[in-house]
């Protein structure tokens, strides 16, 4: 029988036969075949750290965490998706998933978006435009949920605005007033036309009424 010797200590132990490697996913999501943890030492207790988590099971996770008490776009999802390392097809295939059972709906959410911002922040279309562009929607979308905002209410918003604004403005003079409106009014996607025609409106309606507060009532006269 052949003497068996003991490796150097200049040569590698062995790798464990069918030890495999941890952590690592294929493109798809799915362990590599054949991966195996060469030159790794088992860990002290494999039944404490248990099987590695499965791609796909993260990303739904992060997905419905995501949507959890809000619409999302897809293309904000799939950024949120591609910050926690989830690969590119997992990340699609649950995607596109989504988008079949009606969670991820980009006409939706846009239409969402637009209302909420135009009322609660009395934003124009403009500025909603822009919005809708960094969050990933179409064109298309955008386009049919910024045609339900009428000028007549985008009119409105920026009278609320004006007149909110107005109160701060109360010890500076109309041309001071007139300077800052306009320009809050721009900064919140009004074009230049409309929010001069708009404060123009209200700061006349305000002296109207300082007007008529100030006449005496003839009934009163002595």
């Amino acid at each position: 029988m052949p003497h068996r010797t003991s490796p150097s200590a200049d040569e590698p132990a062995a790798p464990e036969e069918g030890w495999p490697a941890r952590g690592a996913f294929a493109e798809d999501g799915r362990a590599q075949d054949g991966a195996t943890g060469a030159g790794e030492p088992p860990p002290e207790d494999s039944a404490l750290l248990g099987p590695d988590a499965d791609a796909e099971e993260v990303a739904r996770k992060i997905l419905l965490d995501q949507l959890t008490g809000q619409a999302r776009s897809r293309a904000d999802l799939a950024g949120k998706l591609a910050k926690k390392n989830v690969p590119e097809p997992v990340a699609e295939r649950l995607l596109d998933r989504f988008e079949e059972v009606g969670l991820v709906d980009d006409a939706a959410f846009a239409r969402s978006w637009v209302q909420s911002r135009q009322s609660g922040k009395g934003l124009a279309r403009r500025a909603l435009a822009l919005e809708l562009r960094r969050k990933g929607v179409s064109d298309e979308d955008a386009r049919a949920a910024l045609d339900e905002v009428d000028s007549d209410q985008e009119t409105d918003a920026a009278r609320r605005l004006v007149q909110r604004k107005l109160r701060t403005l109360r010890r500076v003079d109309r041309t001071t007033a007139t300077r800052r409106l306009v320009g809050m009014l721009g900064r919140k996607g009004y074009p230049p036309g409309m929010a001069l025609s708009v404060v123009r409106e209200v700061l006349d309606a305000c002296d109207d009424e300082s007007t008529e507060a100030r006449e005496p009532d003839d009934d009163y006269l002595p």
